[in-house]
């Protein structure tokens, strides 16, 4: 866990399929690589610094829960062992121990599947506006962080460039069609109530998280990452207030530094000071602690 923090991944012979935000994926023609770098974005920008062990806790609360859900959904986790990789890979192992996993290619769904509990972030902003969330309606007086009276699904539309925008389950449904929005919805409502409930018994409420999903052999199953600091709002319980933004274990932490700075949230990002990123690196760990115990073991 002492190794320098990994910005980007360069496997020479390995076909690069895409290099997202945070994790370099990598074509194996019938599988893909997903490795987990310590880059971090915020506001869709990627920072010139990075966290670390950032990329180990993405990927080992994937495997989690990808474990803890399977019974609901089925995912595209095949191994994250390296004895399991194709040989050729394995001169790779330092770059690949503890951050990487091995994956069905499934043909993404291009939607995000957001499901809030509480009110906070972009959903606020829109309850403040028009007291609903993507055309679902609101009880009024609500407040900032406070808990909804049930969990909402609330897509978003994937933008390769610039914000996801939320939008309503009708506007969905002419994209994929009644059913298959439908079942998206049940699912991701499913996925976080198991998930949320489980999290509050360890301290963490999850106020809101987004799945992706694809389809493989025909089903629906789950990918990329799934219920990490980086795709949801992770809050300690033991601290949970309602009427104001809340602490974090998530990568809000560093928005709130950066929004007290002169950037205009276009690129070059500027750099974090060493606290920030130190801090930053701890509320990851934590998160990790907390929900899965010490996973510090190599493979």
């Amino acid at each position: 866990m002492e190794n320098e923090p990994l910005r980007l991944t360069r496997l020479t012979d390995v076909e690069l399929f895409k290099r997202g935000k945070v994790r370099d994926v990598y074509d194996l023609k019938d599988k893909l690589l997903i490795i987990s770098t310590d880059r971090i974005s915020c506001f869709d920008v990627v920072l010139p610094t990075c966290i670390p062990h950032k990329g180990e806790v993405l990927t080992k609360l994937s495997l989690f829960w990808f474990a803890f859900t399977k019974n609901i959904v089925p995912n595209h986790f095949i191994s994250a062992k390296l004895k399991d990789f194709p040989k050729g890979l394995h001169k790779y192992k330092d770059v690949l121990n503890d951050r990487s996993m091995l994956v069905k290619k499934a043909k993404p769904i291009p939607v995000e599947c957001v499901v809030r509990g509480y009110l906070s972030g972009s959903g606020w902003k829109e309850y403040q506006a028009s007291q609903s969330i993507c055309g679902i309606k609101l009880p009024k007086g609500l407040r900032e962080s406070d808990k909804l009276p049930q969990a909402i699904f609330t897509p978003a539309t994937k933008e390769d460039v610039g914000h996801d925008i939320n939008v309503s389950q009708k506007f969905v449904e002419k994209e994929l069609g009644k059913n298959t929005t439908q079942k998206l919805k049940e699912i991701s409502l499913a996925l976080y109530k198991k998930a949320s409930l489980y999290a509050e018994s360890k301290g963490i409420i999850i106020a809101d998280t987004k799945f992706e999903f694809g389809i493989y052999d025909g089903k629906i199953i789950l990918i990329d990452e799934v219920l990490t600091p980086d795709s949801s709002r992770f809050w300690p319980k033991d601290e949970y207030k309602p009427g104001g933004p809340q602490p974090s274990f998530d990568k809000q932490f560093v928005r709130d530094y950066l929004e007290t700075l002169d950037w205009n949230r276009t690129p070059p990002a500027p750099e974090l000071p060493e606290e920030i990123v130190h801090k930053t690196s701890e509320k990851y760990l934590q998160a990790l602690k907390m929900l899965v115990g010490k996973t510090n073991e190599r493979r």
